[in-house]
């Protein structure tokens, strides 16, 4: 028997929460403003921190009566950067998030699906075949190739009287992800003069980024965030179990179909303004777990603070590495990968 009421949910949701959860001192709601307080922290660390460091206080006369100084075209163009990086971090944050929900995987990210590397192959069938240049134009060439590789992986995984289930998603994905890989960087070969433009993008970088970048990514990365809230709750009765979420009333097809859409919407959007940036997606939700627990309504609600606060910080700390600017792509992964093995290694920590 189906019973369509949601807070069976949620009464099944918290009987199977782990146990090392009861053990929180601090309430969710303050530790969300914390995390809100850390994101506005390192975003002013953003605009103070560069090649040329700028004073607190000529940040606030910089934004809102800007002379032309120096000093304050230093700020315009770190508050450009700056709102750069919570976009697309919000954007890879809460994709992995709805990607690690989805297959029941605490380890998955973006990339899980194929995602990030159908954006970055179609960028560079771009780059070779039309000789594109700018974030503009990388931006149809990113979703069309998100686009195809996550209609690929689902129709692959597919095939059979079977719907897909999270692990052929999953196997699939991987597949995908390694062959069309493979493809993006034998094309980088064939002309590495051509490819060169690319090359920082390629890494993942905010630096230098166009100034229609936001705008142009904005409004889709905001599309997605929009539908990823409606996917939390259904997602709780996800992580159940398909016979037990069919039980409270969950429509596991639709849940899925709509995770589908905003992970590629997310991915998309983000790739194409900030290259395929390593870890975000991966370490933020997994490290928000171990404090919130399984409900997705609290884990998107962290990660889409936290991964923004991730990427803008990995960006303030690779300016300030010597003796060159480092690339955000390169500070995540120096900084995500010995994160991720510290959480893994927390027994139960994260389970899904």
């Amino acid at each position: 028997m189906t019973v369509r009421d949601p807070a069976a949910l949620d009464a099944v949701a918290d009987r199977t929460a782990p146990q090392t959860v009861s053990r929180r001192r601090v309430p969710l709601g303050a530790a969300w403003l914390g995390a809100l307080a850390v994101l506005g922290a390192v975003c002013v660390l953003g605009l103070l921190i560069g090649s040329g460091d700028v004073r607190l206080s000529a940040v606030w006369p910089a934004l809102t009566a800007p002379d032309g100084s120096p000093t304050h075209a230093a700020v315009d163009a770190r508050l450009d950067r700056v709102l750069l990086g919570v976009v697309a971090g919000a954007g890879f944050g809460v994709a992995g998030a709805l990607i690690q929900a989805l297959t029941r995987n605490p380890l998955a990210d973006p990339g899980i699906l194929g995602v990030n590397a159908g954006a970055s192959f179609a960028v560079a069938v771009g780059v070779l075949a039309f000789g594109i240049s700018r974030v503009d134009q990388y931006l149809p060439f990113a979703f069309g190739g998100a686009v195809a590789a996550t209609v690929l992986v689902y129709g692959i995984a597919s095939q059979g009287r079977t719907v897909p289930t999270p692990v052929r998603l999953t196997l699939v994905g991987v597949a995908l992800a390694a062959v069309l890989g493979g493809l993006t960087q034998s094309l980088r070969l064939i002309d590495t003069e051509t490819f060169d433009r690319m090359r920082f993008w390629g890494v993942g970088t905010l630096a230098d980024r166009p100034a229609e970048s936001l705008a142009v990514a904005g409004p889709w990365i905001a599309a997605g965030l929009v539908i990823a809230a409606f996917c939390a709750h259904p997602l709780n009765a996800v992580a159940l179990g398909e016979d037990l979420a069919v039980t409270v009333g969950a429509r596991v097809g639709r849940t899925r179909v709509l995770v589908v859409v905003a992970v590629t919407v997310l991915c998309g959007a983000s790739v194409a303004v900030a290259g395929p940036v390593a870890f975000v997606g991966l370490m933020v939700p997994h490290a928000v777990r171990w404090w919130t627990g399984p409900d997705q309504r609290w884990i998107l609600a962290f990660t889409v603070v936290l991964a923004p606060a991730l990427l803008v910080g990995s960006d303030v700390l690779g300016r300030v590495m010597a003796p060159h600017e480092v690339d955000v792509g390169v500070v995540t992964a120096l900084l995500g990968a010995p994160v991720l093995i510290a959480l893994v290694r927390r027994r139960g920590a994260s389970a899904l």
